[in-house]
């Protein structure tokens, strides 16, 4: 029933489908496909495994590794990272692996244990060190918060094979497994909604990542990454995209962010759409309690510009806009610019200042004399919003 799939002489695909997984990291990150675990068996004079699935998956992969050898001949286990959607599955896999190593590195191991609390035959391995399996050697790369201390990377040197773990994934589950499977808008598309959720307060380590990899000198003919799709024909531009949101570019474009109560919130948000349009940027209108959350932060990954707006309700912010601005923070976006606009009824400019206090604390540019109007906006008042707008968009232009 669950078939692995040959990538090439020795090398399977022997990973799960997640096809029902509607949210990630509790109910940050919204998948709306689902996901994959990727897992990868590498068969040689001795057979290494490479990566694991969540516990609940581990019946499909056992079969599909299965239909390959007989997982008691597995030599090698390698946990490249021990959060639970790569690690879960391990106690059950180690169980029929009798003779094999569970290779990782140190960090690997602490947090295997803490997971676990299990002793198995651990290999610690380092940056530089090798596994040679006869044939095929893998070089090993460590490579720490992208996304948890204890990741790490796989190179196939005879073959140009990366493995990557949680890098350059994405939570997408499909039937096809490669980049060229699919159209690149929606491989990029994915590829940015996890990057902006997941690993965009790494992007300074990220990117000293990325310039290791270049110095290495070595052909990436593939990567084979822990989630989704993988790349063998556009990985040039999977490593591209991932330098220019680690260097923080973008582009002109404003994404604003609101919730209202009785509308005038809503017309302030309209009118200051209205204004960036007027001076030449494109801009996107979310009301956030309809809105995903998850989709708006992968549209403000490239965008220059953030405008965020919200109705006051005892003598604070609407919990909706709370919420985007907590997973904001959280996140760290890097060279952005942003203001904040809203309506009171008799608590005077507190929502904006506490919008812009949080823009402040996520590190974003905030630009002077956000809007805030008493009850409902007047049409001065909205004309003021239009203008506010358009010089708004003159700031993202020329930023």
């Amino acid at each position: 029933m669950f078939n692995p799939l040959e990538i090439k002489k020795g090398l399977y695909w022997v990973g799960a489908i997640d096809w029902d997984l509607r949210s990630f990291h509790g109910f940050t990150y919204s998948t709306h496909t689902g996901t994959t675990y990727n897992s990868y068996l590498l068969v040689d004079d001795k057979i290494a495994l490479i990566d694991g699935v969540k516990d609940i998956f581990f019946p499909e992969w056992r079969e599909r590794i299965r239909k390959v050898i007989d997982p008691e001949k597995i030599d090698y286990f390698i946990c490249n990272h021990v959060e639970l959607d790569h690690s879960g599955a391990i106690p059950q896999m180690m169980r029929l692996l009798p003779k094999a190593k569970l290779v990782t590195n140190q960090r690997g191991k602490d947090n295997l244990l803490k997971h676990f609390f299990t002793e198995w035959d651990f290999q610690i391995v380092k940056t530089g060190d090798r596994l040679c399996l006869g044939k095929k050697t893998l070089r090993f790369i460590e490579a720490p918060m992208i996304h948890w201390p204890d990741s790490m990377f796989d190179y196939l040197e005879e073959d140009g094979i990366l493995f990557s773990n949680d890098a350059f994934g994405q939570h997408y589950a499909s039937s096809y497994r490669f980049d060229d499977e699919v159209s690149f808008d929606l491989i990029m598309d994915e590829n940015a909604k996890y990057y902006a959720n997941i690993l965009w307060p790494l992007s300074p380590v990220i990117l000293k990542k990325l310039e290791e990899i270049k110095r290495m000198n070595v052909p990436l003919n593939m990567i084979l990454t822990s989630h989704g799709l993988s790349w063998r024909k556009y990985q040039d531009k999977a490593i591209e995209a991932y330098c220019n949101w680690a260097s923080g570019e973008s582009v002109p474009k404003v994404i604003i962010a609101y919730d209202t109560m009785y509308a005038s919130t809503e017309k302030i948000a309209q009118a200051l759409l209205e204004g960036v349009i007027s001076g030449g940027v494109d801009a996107k209108l979310y009301r956030l309690p309809i809105s995903d959350i998850g989709d708006i932060i992968k549209k403000f990954l490239d965008a220059k510009g953030l405008l965020v707006g919200s109705s006051t309700v005892n003598n604070d912010l609407l919990p909706s806009v709370a919420k985007f601005l907590h997973e904001l923070k959280g996140l760290r976006p890097l060279n952005k610019i942003g203001s904040c606009f809203g309506s009171y009824g008799w608590a005077k400019d507190i929502v904006v200042k506490a919008m812009e206090n949080t823009l402040k604390e996520s590190g974003i540019q905030v630009v002077p004399s956000s809007l805030s109007f008493k009850y409902v906006p007047s049409e001065s008042e909205l004309k003021q919003c239009f203008e506010f707008g358009r010089k708004f968009a003159l700031e993202v232009k020329k930023s």
